[in-house]
Parts: structure tokens; sequence; C-alpha cells
């Protein structure tokens, strides 16, 4: 079991947590995961990791409250024990050898897009992070990519926080300005990776997306994660999660990722109700 040290609200609907691990903290690395149980009954959920630190023998995980396993995880506080916390999991992002980036991160995404930014940054790269948010309510990790990128673009789709658009706007704009980029990096929901790919496909950039959105228990047996890359079926939790952005065929895994809807909404709804009980119960 695993003492959570931190737990911090960053909107509505993320969590922040720093959970004591010394020993995926001594061996973690930005793209990689590990996968979460809060209670002996409950599912295994993979979840990037947002951030480490090794002297202190803590892993930071980000995660947004949407079904019924990040609910439970989310009624724990600080002080509490997660059942099981495993990793590190994935392959690390591959950083070497780039001069000059994009990390592009979209809502929850940008929790993943962070540890990138943070290793290219402190590496010597010259990184510009763009973030994107559906309004200013929901912004997370602005203080941290500011302070870890050499320019910091932020946009929302309301026009709230930053500049009113979308990412794919900035970083167009950016790119017929006349930067250059070895490589650009994206991580958020599936439709907006699936576009700044496209984007970037135009000018022949290499292109990497992180695929971890679609990863169910992290391990290959499910199958819930597989995709197509480059005409070749892949699994994102075992050889990913990283992958040639410009050959994923984003439109298949947009539809596997909606296969399990419909379950999900009925365990959010059981876990609701057993909330609700418990919070009766202790009033």
């Amino acid at each position: 079991m695993n003492r959570i040290i931190r737990k911090q609200s960053l909107n509505p609907t993320v969590t922040l947590m720093e959970i004591e691990a010394p020993l995926i903290a001594h061996k973690a690395e930005p793209g990689q995961f590990i996968i979460i149980r809060s209670h002996s009954d409950a599912e295994r959920i993979p979840l990037t990791i947002a951030d480490f630190d090794r002297s202190a023998g803590t892993v930071t995980i980000i995660f947004q409250i949407v079904g019924a396993g990040t609910m439970r995880l989310n009624a724990l506080n600080e002080g509490e024990y997660v059942e099981s916390f495993a990793g590190p999991l994935g392959r690390a992002t591959l950083t070497e050898g780039i001069k000059k980036a994009a990390v592009v991160g979209g809502g929850v995404g940008c929790a993943i897009a962070y540890p990138v930014t943070k290793k290219l940054f402190e590496q010597g790269t010259v990184v510009h992070a763009i973030a994107g948010f559906r309004s200013k309510d929901l912004v997370i990790l602005e203080n941290e990519f500011r302070t870890h990128s050499s320019a910091f673009y932020a946009v929302s789709d309301d026009g709230s926080w930053g500049e009113k658009g979308l990412v794919t706007d900035a970083l167009k704009k950016l790119i017929e300005s006349g930067e250059q980029y070895d490589e650009v990096i994206t991580i958020g929901p599936l439709i907006m990776m699936k576009f700044v790919c496209a984007l970037t496909k135009q000018y022949g950039i290499k292109t990497i997306a992180s695929m971890n959105p679609i990863m169910i228990d992290g391990t290959g047996m499910c199958g819930g994660c597989r995709l197509t890359v480059g005409g070749q079926t892949r699994f994102a939790c075992v050889d990913g999660p990283e992958f040639d952005g410009h050959e994923i065929d984003f439109d298949e895994a947009m539809s596997r990722s909606r296969a399990y809807v419909s379950f999900e909404k009925r365990e959010r709804e059981e876990i609701c109700n057993l909330l609700k009980m418990k919070e009766g119960g202790n009033s």
C-alpha cells in the first residue's frame, strides 16, 4: 500500500495526488505511466506520471474524475493509502538530440505534456509549450508550463484564457511565422491529436502522439488499447504509449474508445449512490 502525501483539486473535475513510492520515483521518466488501485476491489487505472521527486521518493499523478474508478480514488484523502501503485510502465519519451520542439497539450492531457516539456527544457532544448482548454475554469498547471518552457502559448475555446481558438491555430501561426521544429509532441483528446498531426504532416514536421487516453488495464491483455500504426497492430500500453502521429489511424482509435461508454455510465451511477449513502451514514 502507498500513502497519499498530498491531494490538491486543480479544477472542479481534476485532482492531483502525490504518492509515496520511492522505488518508482527512482526509475520514473516522462512519458511513462503507473497502474493504481484505490481499494482492493477497485479497477486498475493506468495514469501517466505527471511528475516525480527522486529525493523525496514521491510520484505525482493527475486524474480527471470521469468514472467509477476515479470517483473512488478521489474519495481518498491525504494520509490515507491506495491499495496498489505499480510502475513505471511504458516507454519513456525520447528527447535526446532534439534542439527545438513544440509540445501541444489539450485539457487534462496537459498533465502528461508538462513532464515532457520540463525534461526538454531542463536538457537545454528550446521548447514552445501550447496548452488549450475549453475555458479558464478548467486550466491546470499554467505556472508550471510558464516556468519550464522557452515560450508558453495559452488558448481557450471561449477566449476566457489566453487567445481564443484551438491549439492547432496557435501551432499553425508559429510554424507560418518561421519557427522550425525538430519535433512536435502532442498529448490530449484523440480528436485534438488527430488534427495536430494532420497539420504537421502538411509541413513535414515529425510528430509524436501519446495514446495514453485509450489505455484500460495497462498490460496488453485486455486489447482495449489496440490501435493501427503504419498498417500494423500495436498496443498503447506495451508498445507505447507514444507513436509516430502521422502513422496512427485516429478514426479507428476514436471508435474503439467509445466502446465502454455505456458500461462506465452504469458503474458511475452505482458509485455515486454508494458514496451518497456513505456520506449520509457519516452525517
